[in-house]
């Protein structure tokens, strides 16, 4: 029996979580989860995830895990090969620290549920988008100062959790407009891992629930 990963194909979050998973080899079902149509708020999901979110992977036993950062480390804890952290403590430290800058800084106030939360008390969809452009800016920026020059990815020659969470979020800085032209080096971190076959399969478009 594989893992199987509850997933929407827009969810940056997910998309995380996909690409470790196919970086790793691990095979896995996916199951997707319609945020649009509020499949997440069905009694069967909440059962699964009561904070009605993705993504959630439910292990061969049953177990099921959820926070896509929490699922990262579990994968590189029991999958350890290829790595996607450095084995040295204080270069782990800082990969993590740059792949929290997208999933702890930007990506709280820039998901769906903040983006129906500002529609509900009465900001435009010209708010909206200031909005989910302000926090990507402010993030890539300090993402961009966080890192060594002259490497292939984002710590290295090898790509890790803080390359993964960067292409979620260049998916969405793409789709609110943001402008990148300040953050050339997070455009060619972003093309190096988007070659990589097991991360071209982790695109939104590559998933089989895929709407345009």
């Amino acid at each position: 029996m594989a893992l199987t990963l509850y997933s929407y194909w827009r969810s940056t979050t997910s998309l995380r979580v996909r690409a470790a998973l196919n970086l790793k080899g691990i095979a896995h079902d996916i199951r997707p989860v319609d945020l649009l149509k509020g499949d997440q708020h069905g009694e069967d999901f909440r059962q699964i995830n009561p904070l009605a979110g993705v993504p959630v992977l439910v292990l061969e036993d049953g177990t099921v895990l959820t926070q896509s950062m929490a699922i990262l480390d579990w994968i590189e804890e029991t999958y350890p090969d290829p790595k996607l952290l450095p084995a040295d403590t204080t270069d782990r430290a800082r990969v993590r620290a740059a792949a929290q800058v997208i999933a702890m800084d930007v990506h709280p106030v820039n998901n769906l549920k903040v983006l129906r939360r500002l529609k509900a008390i009465g900001q435009t969809q010209d708010d909206c988008t200031a909005w989910m452009q302000h926090w990507m800016q402010d993030g890539f920026a300090a993402y961009q100062a966080m890192l060594p020059e002259g490497t292939k990815y984002s710590f290295g020659d090898t790509i890790t959790q803080a390359d993964l969470c960067l292409v979620g979020q260049m998916v969405n800085a793409r789709r609110w407009g943001l402008d990148l032209a300040p953050f050339d080096r997070l455009v060619a971190l972003d093309a190096a891992a988007r070659v990589l076959p097991e991360i071209a399969a982790a695109l939104p478009e590559a998933q089989p629930d895929a709407t345009f």
